[in-house]
């Protein structure tokens, strides 16, 4: 214990602060005071606490400091540093904190700790190997977010260290950064220390996160004469005079790094510590780094120099053997140089080599002649694949040298693309597969290595995916597969950009020249799919013809035939097809089965099948098959727009049942989640399409106004066909808010777009149904007939929700009996419908309407079921209505007497 005290006081001079905020931080983390006492009542509170300062100030001997003190405290302790050479290496600092704690168990027993996170971060933590599809990156986040709160619930207090995060590869780095500010709620101290000067992107989210010393990291400064001079005095002796001492912290400038490496030359070079040697300091300074460390390391031989320079290549904890392989010395000349580069303190380690500080790997590296080191890092390459460390760990060294025409390059970046793909990190698969490129590959192979670099594009920039794609188009392709693939991807990626028209002509030129009969089914598949969603289709019936025709007669033998099937099974719903044919045709595509997660295919078709059943009064065959998606996207990984897209629509099924309250938190979760994929994305279109809609059913006109605004929803809508269409959800916001000749103009321009189209179906699209409140005021003879005419349509739709809706707005827009005989049947048809927030609304109205009657005593009868019916679904609105007309019927009798 003594010895080790006075190891902290020889290497943190002028560091107290620091400590007292590292003794604060674990002091509440564990609920110890710092003499290891417990203090009574504490509870454990974690943090972030961010150590910056320059090269050399002390950053990796305070962190030391913080594990020592961490373990003391009873703390388990994660560790990692970022690498000037490991940046390019996916999840290089993730797996540096939580492989560790992993790793020793068997793969049964890893399987049954993280459960279905097992294929998802088990790849990015090299825990097991990448099968079947990718997780996108959110999916991986999330997978790991619940690893680390896994591990610290399990192993409370924890102690994450990060040392050099400037160096911290991008994925890493972003996934810390987010979780960072939940370690205010778990027993978890998240430590980490950056130079400001050299931040990449990811990690200046450091600096702005609330931590334990505020939104400011705590800098680390340089220290004074006075510390310098004591550090001095500790290594060289007491007897070193003022003077000496003095120009030592003018040398160094107050570096402690660069004045420990100065005390250890004055000692090895037997110099008097006075004033005769200070002219001579200012030359060890500067054989410290630089040049004069150059100079020092080529004094110890050349093949120590090669060896440093493979150990500066190799990067972290570098295996001997490894570094003797690609330095190209045997064993024992390679044990040999590496004593001397440990005696001249420049490496350290011995089951694994380490430059004693980052600054001299990297003062090292830069040596390094420049065809040298493009040289070593292609030896790197070959020797670590011939050791069967993998593609993956052999492609970050092969960014490093020079296109040479050379398959074996291409292959091995191909390979290592397909697994960093596969474990959640498509930048780092796009920068693999783009270097290939440049290679450049053989001919037969060009095409194959655009389609790979489109698809590692996909989720992170489709527009530039577009532009790969169409690229592999134009090269020789023999393989029909290859290009059928191509041209999949192609038609999902302008999709997916909001450019249908163009993804509907490419897979219909496809269809055109396929030689198949299966490829062309398959593209006449996709043409119909895109099409469907087109909003600016210019003959839709035309389409909705051939679409049945060919449909009739598939027997849904495949997946092809299927997804035709079910796209005439929604084609049906939007025409307003009578609901037995919807659901005859929805229940064909569904014998066989339709996956949503297959990524040959999408999850477009399942989903619309589904929404079938939701618009058909099967809210319940709906669920059962978006919770089935749900758990197939959540297996996969695919959190992101996919997950998003799932819990909306689920919440937009919750909402026409009248679980308001569940629909509204379903709805907000997948708007937490397409925030996460982008702004502007159809999927957030979607989401606060669906937000909006449940806010006004609970009558929270202000908040759906505030959402409108905060996402720009107006004009210009997508060009995609939404669920609910956009434009309506907009004019039935303008028309909550009193804006009726705003919200008629909007709404009757949606009937304009939507007729012309054969999509008629008011169950799908109400837009008559909120144009005739709009007209009401101003036109009601016309807003009667508009509601009547909506009316018709939903009796030939069938469903019962829509025709009680229909004829509910028909009553607000009629008068006298024929009001009261609407609202009587409206109420019936809801009775026997799922939509139970419109039965509340019909009860409520028609309570009214027989309160104004005169008729009190059916109008309490009806406003009771109605106000209980409203409470029921989170209607807030409407029961409040219920209960205002509830109030004017027991005061009538006081009033007249």
């Amino acid at each position: 214990m003594p010895q080790r005290q006075t190891h902290r006081r020889r290497a943190l001079l002028e560091r107290e602060a620091e400590i007292v905020a590292v003794d604060e931080a674990l002091s509440e983390l564990s609920g110890l005071r710092p003499d290891g006492t417990e203090q009574p009542g504490a509870g454990r509170r974690g943090g972030l606490l961010a150590f910056a300062g320059s090269a050399g100030l002390g950053k990796t001997t305070l962190l030391a400091e913080v594990r020592l003190r961490a373990a003391e405290h009873g703390c388990t302790v994660l560790s990692a540093r970022g690498g000037d050479q490991e940046q390019q290496v996916a999840f290089h600092v993730a797996r540096q904190l939580l492989q560790p704690q992993l790793a020793g168990a068997t793969a049964a027993d890893l399987q049954a700790t993280l459960g279905s996170w097992y294929g998802i971060v088990g790849p990015a933590l090299g825990l097991c190997t990448a099968e079947g599809a990718a997780p996108d990156p959110q999916g991986l986040r999330d997978g790991l977010d619940w690893v680390l709160t896994h591990l610290v619930v399990q192993r409370a207090p924890v102690v994450l260290v990060l040392d050099d995060a400037h160096w911290a590869d991008p994925q890493s780095l972003n996934w810390l950064a987010a979780f960072a500010p939940r370690a205010d709620d778990l027993a978890l101290l998240i430590v980490v220390a950056y130079r400001p000067d050299e931040l990449p992107a990811g990690a200046v989210a450091f600096r702005g996160l609330p931590g334990r010393a505020g939104h400011r990291p705590i800098g680390l400064e340089p220290l004074t004469a006075t510390a310098i001079g004591r550090l001095v005095r500790d290594s060289v002796g007491d007897h070193a005079d003022d003077a000496f001492c003095r120009e030592c912290w003018a040398v160094t400038a107050g570096n402690p790094f660069e004045a420990v490496e100065l005390t250890a030359k004055v000692l090895d070079r037997g110099l008097t510590p006075d004033g005769s040697s200070t002219h001579l300091l200012r030359d060890l300074v500067a054989a410290v780094k630089g040049h004069g460390l150059t100079s020092r390391l080529e004094r110890l031989g050349p093949s120590t120099v090669r060896l440093a320079w493979a150990a500066a290549v190799l990067g972290t904890e570098v295996p001997p053997g490894l570094a003797a392989d690609v330095a190209g010395l045997g064993r024992e000349e390679a044990a040999d140089c590496a004593d001397r580069l440990r005696e001249a303190r420049i490496l350290t380690g011995s089951r694994a080599l380490e430059f004693v500080h980052p600054l001299i790997a990297t003062a090292v590296y830069r040596a390094i002649p420049g065809a040298v080191r493009v040289a070593l890092h292609g030896q790197a390459a070959w020797t670590i694949v011939d050791a069967g460390l993998g593609p993956s760990a052999a492609a970050r060294h092969l960014l490093e040298t020079h296109p040479e025409e050379d398959p074996w390059v291409v292959g091995q970046l191909r390979a290592a693309a397909r697994e960093t793909l596969r474990a959640g990190a498509p930048e780092t698969a796009r920068t693999y597969l783009g270097r290939a490129l440049r290679e450049p590959p053989p001919d037969e192979d060009r095409a194959a290595v655009l389609y790979e670099l489109g698809c590692s594009s996909q989720l992170l920039e489709p527009s530039v995916t577009v532009n790969h794609l169409r690229a592999a188009l134009e090269e020789p392709i023999s393989d029909p597969a290859l290009r059928d693939g191509i041209v999949f991807r192609l038609s999902q990626s302008l999709a997916h950009s909001d450019r249908l028209s163009e993804a509907a002509e490419v897979v219909a030129h496809a269809a055109g020249t396929a030689t198949s009969a299966r490829t062309r089914l398959r593209m006449q598949a996709e043409q119909f799919m895109w099409d469907a969603f087109r909003a600016d289709e210019s003959d839709s019936p035309s389409r909705s013809r051939r679409l049945t025709r060919l449909a009739d007669r598939l027997t849904g033998r495949d997946l092809t035939e299927r997804y035709i099937i079910g796209l005439r099974a929604w084609d049906a719903n939007l025409r307003g097809e009578h609901t037995s044919t919807v659901l005859r045709h929805a229940d064909r595509a569904l014998d066989g089965g339709l996956p949503w997660a297959n990524e040959g295919w999408g999850f477009e078709v399942p989903v619309l099948v589904a929404m079938t059943y939701m618009y058909a009064d099967r809210p319940e065959r709906a669920e059962e098959l978006f919770a089935t998606g749900i758990a197939d996207f959540e297996r996969h990984g695919w959190r992101g727009a996919h997950l998003s897209f799932g819990l909306v629509l689920l919440g937009y099924i919750r909402y026409r049942g009248g679980r308001l309250a569940e629909a509204e938190e379903l709805a907000r979760d997948g708007l937490r989640l397409a925030d996460r994929v982008g702004r502007g994305t159809p999927v957030q279109w979607y989401s606060v399409a669906v937000l909006i809609e449940v806010l006004l059913a609970r009558g929270r006109v202000a908040q759906a106004a505030d959402l409108a605004d905060e996402y720009a929803f107006s004009e210009p809508f997508p060009a995609a066909v939404t669920v609910p269409d956009a434009q309506a959800v907009h004019g039935e916001l303008l028309l909550a808010r009193g804006l009726h000749k705003e919200a008629a103009a909007v709404l009757a321009a949606v009937g304009r777009r939507l007729d012309p189209r054969g999509m008629r179906n008011p169950a799908w699209c109400p837009w008559q149904l909120h144009l005739a409140l709009a007209e009401s005021h101003e036109a009601p003879e016309r807003a009667r007939r508009t509601a009547l005419d909506a009316v018709t349509r939903a009796r030939q739709y069938g469903a019962r929700s829509a025709i009680g809706h229909a004829l509910l707005v028909a009553a607000e827009v009629s008068g006298g009996p024929e009001r009261l005989k609407l609202l009587s049947e409206a109420v019936t048809h809801l009775e026997d419908s799922p939509s139970a927030h419109r039965l509340g609304c019909a009860l409520v109205a028609h309570g009214a309407a027989l309160r104004a009657a005169g008729r009190h005593a059916e109008a309490a009868v009806r406003l009771r079921r109605g106000l209980d019916t409203a409470l029921r679904c989170g209607a807030d609105s409407t029961a409040e209505e219920a209960r205002a007309e509830l109030a004017q019927i027991s005061a009538a009798p006081r009033t007249a007497g």
